[in-house]
């Protein structure tokens, strides 16, 4: 590699230890994008870290005023990626830093990942969903990337810290080895399940993510991904799952739109600019 090209590599590793961190009325937030995601695995990877990550869409911001432990894991997050384009045009409203490129989730970052997962020979490990969707899913992955290791165990178990089914699932993820985690047990769930486990969790990253496994199993439809220039995928679940899903899309957002005009209030009384306020790690 010449003079140049390792110039480039320590600034792009840089970039990935030390994205930006912004306040999103409060709740800390990092402005990274699909392609982002997936440098910031192999650094995490190949620099031996135990990162954490996390993500915001309004019903994350609506249950962290309801249970305190999810403001506990937010903190313990190392990084906190905006998931919902909802996020994006409200911040958009208020004149924060954010763009349609900063909206990452699973379904579009996942394409870029797995290729590098099977080039690199990273292990990939799913806890969550119900049983056997997320084998179905792993097995379309596994035939759609030949060579991807995968191993998967449904979510539905005593998650009770002491309790021999906990114990069962952190042991299988143990002999796995995971280098990436993926733990999707819905909200709040997957995030009090990895706040009160992470001590014995090794993988290099671990995501608390969203329903990508499920999408790609076909247990739930998946919204066409030009309704995402409007900011209407919001509708199309939940038409596809209105028993579920009403309360968080017709009632929930009032809530946390109400949080967020007071908090906008206060930020312009005390000059807050967008740096997070929000407690939380973005250490290297």
């Amino acid at each position: 590699m010449n003079d140049f090209g390792e110039v480039d590599a320590i600034q792009q590793e840089n970039e990935q230890s030390r994205p930006r961190s912004i306040s999103f009325f409060g709740f800390r937030v990092n402005t990274l994008r699909d392609k982002d995601i997936v440098g910031l695995v192999s650094h995490a990877i190949n620099a031996q870290k135990n990162y954490i990550i996390g993500h915001h869409n309004f019903h994350s911001l609506y249950l962290c005023r309801r249970e305190p432990r999810m403001l506990d894991f937010y903190s313990l997050a190392d990084r906190i990626l905006i998931d919902g384009m909802s996020l994006v045009l409200v911040g958009r409203l208020f004149s924060l830093p954010l763009s349609r490129e900063n909206r990452a989730t699973s379904l579009d970052f996942m394409p870029l990942l797995i290729p590098e997962a099977v080039k690199n020979g990273w292990r990939i490990y799913y806890l969550g969903s119900k049983p056997g969707v997320a084998e179905r899913a792993a097995e379309r992955l596994r035939k759609q990337y030949p060579g991807l290791q995968m191993r998967t165990r449904h979510g539905y178990f005593d998650s009770d810290k002491s309790g021999v089914e906990n114990q069962a699932a952190l042991n299988d993820v143990k002999g796995f080895a995971p280098h990436i985690l993926f733990v999707g047990m819905g909200m709040p769930r997957q995030e009090l399940w990895l706040l009160e486990n992470r001590d014995q969790l090794d993988a290099s990253i671990t995501f608390a993510c969203g329903a990508y496994i499920d999408y790609v199993a076909g247990e739930i439809p998946e919204a066409p991904r030009w309704l995402a220039l409007f900011y209407l995928e919001w509708l199309y679940r939940l038409i596809s799952e209105p028993r579920r899903l009403w309360s968080r899309y017709l009632l929930e957002p009032w809530s946390v739109l109400s949080h967020i005009l007071k908090q906008h209030l206060i930020d312009r009384r005390h000059g807050s600019g967008v740096e997070a306020t929000n407690p939380g790690s973005d250490a290297d």
